[in-house]
């Protein structure tokens, strides 16, 4: 997989089960998580042991413990699989019609939707101390995760070492690394049960290290935050998570929409941004009210009226001008800026609606 952007805290929703490119919804399933033994590469590259060991190095001088130090660097293997996974090309190309039936499969729907009554309370009440709704927090949980249940077997510090190695993104990896020996550090999980995905995304909500020191709650109130083992310290940062990068709870996340013939498709926000900051750029240029969404022709998709409230829409086309059309509201953004893809953004804002409508 290759991938054209990520956010800069997290990597999500298919850097476990599968990838997505921003750019063009491509797919590619997963690697096992297999340890190599390191070699010296060409080039004249030193071995995945002599970085390891200016790791280690820079661990020391951090002031890590000796204990900590010596258990994670004994520990550490160089994992190509990851490599394999973080370079390849996509193998096919998607379009929505054929992803969400993937991804938000009946029977992804009926477990939310079950999961989402067993746990109405507590999901109630983090929703009401975060301001999200929790029918998103579900439908988080169920996507990146399967509902707590796949969160990647790769030993995260050999994950990020590895993928540091490499050196396509050196600083980011690196960096990502010694916030995970914070993580240790702190005690907030043991190094056995530290596993994620070939990208390092942790635990229930995939979160990457610096989105667990930015984001992560102790939802449950035992004095750890645990998202591999705690669904409540799991829900609770994803809540916080979307709040703090500016969540609305009186708004849903957008609509799909239909667009009258000779539509002018030059109002929706073009594809293949080189970040999140040209994406907001061409949001701003897209965005609009409602009422002149309207007088555009803009219709739902039952062909009705669009509500008559004070509310600016960007409009988004995730496959182009043959595919759907959605009117995406503020939360639409918050939801790219945990990971800006179209069609990632599209799954959760469709299993929420799904959770709680009939049928």
């Amino acid at each position: 997989m290759k991938l054209s952007w990520y956010v800069p805290v997290l990597l999500s929703a298919g850097l476990l089960a599968c990838s997505q490119s921003a750019a063009n919804g491509t797919v590619v399933t997963k690697n096992a998580a297999t340890p190599v033994p390191a070699a010296t590469a060409p080039d004249n590259k030193p071995s995945f042991a002599q970085y390891a060991a200016s790791l280690k190095k820079e661990a020391i001088e951090r002031g890590y413990s000796p204990e900590l130090v010596k258990q994670v660097f004994d520990s550490l293997q160089h994992y190509k699989s990851a490599v394999v996974a973080d370079k390849k090309q996509p193998e096919f190309v998607e379009t929505l019609d054929t992803y969400l039936p993937k991804r938000v499969s009946k029977q992804r729907i009926a477990l939310a939707r079950k999961f989402y009554k067993e746990h109405q309370a507590e999901l109630a009440a983090i929703g009401a101390k975060y301001g999200v709704q929790p029918r998103f927090i579900m439908a988080l949980w169920a996507l990146e995760s399967s509902f707590g249940k796949i969160m990647g077997n790769y030993a995260v510090p050999s994950a990020l070492a590895t993928l540091a190695y490499d050196g396509r993104r050196e600083a980011f990896f690196r960096k990502e690394f010694f916030l995970a020996l914070d993580i240790l550090a702190a005690g907030h999980v043991k190094l056995a049960d530290m596993k994620g995905s070939w990208a390092g995304a942790m635990g229930q909500s995939q979160f990457m290290p610096s989105a667990f020191m930015a984001y992560a709650q102790d939802g449950d109130g035992d004095g750890h935050i645990n998202i591999w083992q705690s669904r409540l310290d799991a829900w609770a940062s994803m809540a916080n998570y979307l709040k703090t990068e500016g969540w609305d709870q009186s708004l849903t996340w957008g609509r799909q929409v239909t667009v009258p013939k000779q539509f002018d498709f030059s109002l929706v926000i073009p594809k293949g941004s080189k970040d999140r900051a040209q994406w907001l750029e061409w949001w701003a240029q897209s965005e609009r009210s409602l009422a002149d969404w309207q007088a555009l022709g803009v219709r739902t998709v039952t062909g009705g009226a669009l509500p008559k409230r004070d509310i600016r829409a960007a409009m988004v086309m995730p496959d182009d001008e043959h595919g759907r059309v959605y009117l995406a509201y503020s939360n639409y953004q918050t939801l790219m800026h945990w990971n800006r893809s179209y069609y990632f953004v599209t799954s959760v804002g469709y299993l929420a609606d799904l959770i709680i409508s009939e049928g």
